[in-house]
């Protein structure tokens, strides 16, 4: 197939082009710049130019394809608002390209809010709705272009998707860490995230994209739920600092943008995904990634 791929030049994206290539299709990355262009080219990937605010060259992008993965985000925690409404606009645009069609259309979601508390399964709907919630309300936005003819299949990647040159949110922890001498965890370090290795989410991606039934949740989960408090533990170990709690009222403080996302229960269970598309992960674990030291550089 001839997959159109926002995204395609980041953490998750460049792996999940390589997936895509190694299996076979030929991969039309979005860049929006020449050294964006450069690594999709190096790959063996076509590049359309463009961004998620150039709503006319993801219409075309789609139009021209096979299928579609959707996998950027503006990630502007400081005007949340704004990144929100660039990923309801890219939605409705490549969702609207392809009803009809009944070509693939895989988005990449969250697990935020899905089931605190609990293991969060693949029936659990998101609670997000409307151009005003979490992600514009992105994951149901696209489901429901189920019903228009497009196979619409939302891929919840864990919250930590990690690996050697991961700049996300682990790595945003370690250097919250680093800056303030301790790593910290908030409470009592029970609130649980989940996890997955690179390689083993980019597989997922790829396997979704032939095997996932239209209207389907993916979860890109390797590791169920890792506590809090032994992440901290890890990185603390990892660059030999000291480990403490962070009280409730603190932890904005403490922790900057990434303490509301460190706060968060994001347990889930991914036994759903690994039975329909013959999906085992086979990657380190967040801990064993942070012991070799991935997020010590």
């Amino acid at each position: 197939m001839r997959v159109f791929v926002t995204g395609a030049s980041g953490w998750i994206g460049s792996a999940v082009v390589d997936e895509l290539i190694a299996d076979g299709h030929e991969v039309v990355g979005l860049a929006r710049s020449d050294a964006s262009a450069a690594k999709l080219e190096a790959k063996g990937a076509l590049v359309r130019r463009g961004d998620l605010d150039d709503l006319h060259g993801l219409r075309a992008g789609a139009l021209e394809a096979d299928a579609v993965v959707h996998l950027a985000n503006k990630h502007d925690f400081g005007n949340l608002a704004a990144t929100n409404a660039a990923e309801r606009a890219a939605t409705t645009t490549l969702g609207a390209a392809l009803e009809g069609t009944g070509k693939p259309f895989l988005l990449a979601s969250g697990l935020a809010g899905v089931a605190p508390g609990r293991l969060a399964t693949e029936h659990d709907p998101s609670t997000f709705h409307g151009p005003d919630s979490a992600r514009g309300g992105s994951e149901n936005l696209l489901l429901e272009h189920a019903a228009r003819g497009v196979h619409a299949v939302a891929v919840r990647f864990s919250p930590t998707t990690h690996g050697v040159g991961d700049r996300g949110f682990v790595h945003a922890l370690a250097s919250v860490a680093r800056a303030k001498g301790v790593s910290g965890y908030p409470g009592d370090g029970s609130n649980r995230w989940a996890a997955a290795h690179v390689r083993d989410a980019a597989r997922a991606v790829a396997l979704g994209l032939t095997k996932a039934p239209a209207g389907s949740r993916l979860h890109a989960v390797a590791e169920e739920g890792i506590s809090t408090r032994v992440i901290a533990e890890a990185l603390g170990a990892a660059l030999d600092l000291p480990v403490a709690p962070v009280a409730p009222q603190d932890v904005a403080g403490h922790f900057g943008w990434i303490g509301g996302f460190f706060a968060l229960d994001m347990a889930a269970s991914s036994a759903l995904t690994r039975e329909s598309l013959g999906w085992e992960p086979t990657g380190p674990t967040l801990l064993a990634d942070i012991a070799a030291g991935a997020y010590t550089g």
